[in-house]
């Protein structure tokens, strides 16, 4: 690792050392135990059964959709799934878990080991290139969510909505292998990428969906791994950083100022940008962990998962190998057209449609992008087609439009003025000049107007040049073909 690099992963002279637990809600139409629903928003406690309430006699029975999800995700990530795992009880008291006790995986998960690849930005990286980073896994196993507390509108009580009590639970967990807070976001937006475009969870962090656990410590370089603290309940990727920034300067300031690290979960807290102490942290130990009596090891057979794997979608990075071999994109390219199925989907349509995939890319990545982060939109509403998208790159590709002038197309497009391409560009005069004998009059009037700047390009200053430039651009309207323009004045300027 180059001095520059190694530079960039301390601050202030430690390392930051992180590891994640991630809570993916699993996308099944009942409860992991129970036939309970589990669709978001009811009124509360009208979907927990008396299973969920842990009421006398009844018993918990494994719901299969979750453990095929689990599969999924165990194959998109190259782990590692056993065929037999077991449940434990994972006990301590919440108001808001009514047995007493978690029904979670402890000794045996069903998804051990693998891995998350992903590119981290040029920006974050330190030597100003993007960097393909990898996190190993350690496991992900089923479980059941606990329900929800709720501290407002009570009068000074609390109340409890037991409706997400019994809802499946995958909890991802990594090695601490991730270096900084920007890393960290980077990981943890490659894994909702994976859950989401799998179909095993839809992702919703506003709605709990998608839950991020921090594990954040910092260390001198070479020395043991620190004290962590661990960041509950990260909903946001924006909060995400700002929660795993502040809690770095904490602790180093702590360190420096002669105090010990405590092991502990802690909150951030949006509004003050600050990270608070909720509760000493618990190890394994402390939820006194047993075998399950109720429920049987779970069983897969290969023959399942060979099943699971036939249905299994292309996966976010095979696509993207796809792309760089079949339409010659960059990886970094590849890898960003494969946030979405949606966004993977409308760049092969408007590729193949132009015949232009490079700028396809460029575009997609680029003005699309922008347009829709500014309306807060994602690809599923981007209201121009791909084929219109490929009618317009054709446009640009054959000379009749600059790149600038295609933009203006896309305004009328965006705000559905039109949907033709060719109507827009003819509607608003667009079409580039290709007559050449029309554009040397120009450059020869232009050449004669000012002469200053012929003199001062005769004599070596080529930004008198681009002055030139921009005056034949400006005399025909900005309709000239830049590089015809480029050409015929060095031809004329000799």
């Amino acid at each position: 690792m180059s001095e520059k690099k190694q530079a960039s992963l301390l601050v202030q002279g430690y390392e930051v050392v992180i590891g994640f637990e991630t809570h993916a809600q699993l996308a099944t139409q009942s409860k992991i135990f129970s036939r309970a629903p589990t669709a978001f928003g009811a009124e509360p406690n009208t979907q927990a059964c008396a299973v969920d309430l842990a009421l006398p006699g009844t018993l918990p029975v494994m719901n299969r959709s979750a453990v095929e999800l689990a599969i999924r995700l165990g194959l998109a990530l190259g782990s590692h799934i056993a065929e037999q795992s077991v449940f434990a009880r994972k006990n301590y008291f919440y108001p808001d878990l009514p047995k007493g006790y978690q029904i979670s995986q402890f000794e045996i998960p069903v998804v051990q080991g693998g891995e998350v690849s992903f590119f981290l930005g040029a920006h974050s990286t330190g030597s100003g290139q993007s960097e393909k980073r990898t996190v190993r896994l350690v496991r992900a196993h089923l479980e059941e969510d606990a329900g929800k507390s709720l501290h407002e509108d009570f009068i000074g009580q609390s109340g409890i909505d037991l409706n997400r009590a019994g809802t499946p639970l995958l909890e991802i967990v990594t090695e601490p292998d991730i270096r900084s807070s920007a890393e960290a976001v980077a990981y943890a937006k490659e894994l909702h990428k994976i859950v989401t475009w799998i179909g095993i969870c839809d992702g919703n962090m506003q709605e709990g969906s998608f839950r991020c656990d921090a594990n954040v410590s910092v260390r001198k370089p070479g020395a043991p791994l620190g004290t962590r603290r661990e960041i509950k309940n990260l909903n946001s990727f924006k909060f995400m950083q700002q929660a795993i920034d502040y809690e770095v300067r904490w602790q180093i300031e702590q360190i420096e100022d002669g105090h010990a690290i405590q092991q502990a979960t802690v909150l951030f807290d949006p509004d003050t940008g600050e990270t608070r102490a909720m509760r000493t942290k618990e190890d394994a130990a402390d939820y006194r962990y047993f075998p399950d009596p109720d429920l049987p090891p779970l069983v897969i057979a290969r023959s399942w998962v060979d099943e699971v794997k036939a249905g299994m979608p292309e996966l976010p990075r095979q696509m993207a190998e796809r792309l760089v071999t079949e339409y010659g994109l960059p990886e970094y390219d590849a890898t960003t057209l494969t946030q979405s199925p949606a966004m993977a989907a409308y760049f092969e349509t408007a590729a193949q449609g132009s015949g232009q995939a490079k700028m396809a890319s460029n575009w997609i990545m680029g003005e699309v992008s922008r347009r829709l982060n500014a309306e807060e939109k994602d690809m599923a509403q981007v209201p121009v087609s791909a084929d219109t998208l490929a009618a317009l790159l054709k446009r640009i590709a054959d000379g009749t439009i600059s790149n600038n002038a295609a933009k203006q197309v896309m305004d009328a497009l965006w705000a559905a003025e039109a949907s033709d391409v060719d109507s827009v560009i003819e509607a608003k005069g667009l079409k580039q000049m290709n007559d050449a004998g029309a554009l040397e009059k120009i450059v020869d009037e232009v050449m004669a107007a000012n002469v200053e700047n012929v003199a001062q390009f005769r004599a070596g200053k080529e930004k008198a040049f681009n002055a030139l430039v921009g005056q034949v651009m400006k005399a025909s309207k900005g309709k000239a073909n830049p590089q015809q323009v480029n050409d015929v004045l060095r031809q004329k300027l000799g």
